[in-house]
């Protein structure tokens, strides 16, 4: 009697096959749905936002809580340096992000305006870009430095109000840096 081989498909290589991947787009939306799941567990847990997730609407709005000292080490953090802004707007506020706390009179503020700054392969605190056209207008001898990490950079920037693509730039960072509405002392347009 002859000898009947099974039907079964050709392997050349006699390699076991690849188990099927799901297509690029399907599985960057399985990654992405994971990783924020992730993202808010991880939020859910901090013993911080547990505590003013817990707060019954009426109550009034609480203090930052203290910043513990390995949320420094591992926290956003920013030390602003403001000169010549004028009495009651120079000088070193520091801020913590993530968890929130430190020496900034608007805290919440700081931490929502440099959050909201911050695009995807991009640097919130870049210079203007060097070529760029700007308005001879000057915003006052207002000065700022802040320096610290932000999203796990270090971070090292100097503001000015020298013509209107300053402005332009430390305006998108109020509260962070003094809100001059454009009469800080001295201010002059040319």
């Amino acid at each position: 009697m002859p000898h009947i081989r099974s039907a079964a498909p050709h392997n050349p290589s006699n390699a076991p096959r690849r188990p099927a991947r799901a297509p690029r787009p399907v599985r960057r939306l399985i990654l992405g749905t994971a990783a924020s799941l992730v993202s808010a567990a991880s939020l859910v847990t901090h013993p911080a936002l547990a505590a003013a997730s817990t707060a019954s609407p009426s109550a009034a709005p609480l203090a930052p809580p203290p910043v513990r000292d390995e949320d420094r080490a591992a926290g956003d953090h920013l030390v602003v340096r403001v000169e010549h802004a004028g009495e009651g707007r120079d000088g070193v506020y520091e801020v913590y992000c993530n968890p929130m706390g430190g020496s900034h009179p608007d805290l919440a503020g700081a931490c929502r305006t440099v959050e909201r700054n911050t695009r995807w392969g991009s640097e919130p605190f870049a210079p203007v870009a060097d070529g760029s056209v700007c308005t001879m207008q000057y915003g006052g001898p207002a000065t700022a430095h802040v320096t610290g990490t932000w999203a796990g950079r270090p971070v090292d920037a100097a503001f000015g109000r020298g013509n209107g693509c300053e402005i332009g730039r430390w305006d998108r960072f109020v509260p962070l840096l003094p809100d001059l509405d454009g009469a800080a002392p001295g201010a002059q347009t040319a």
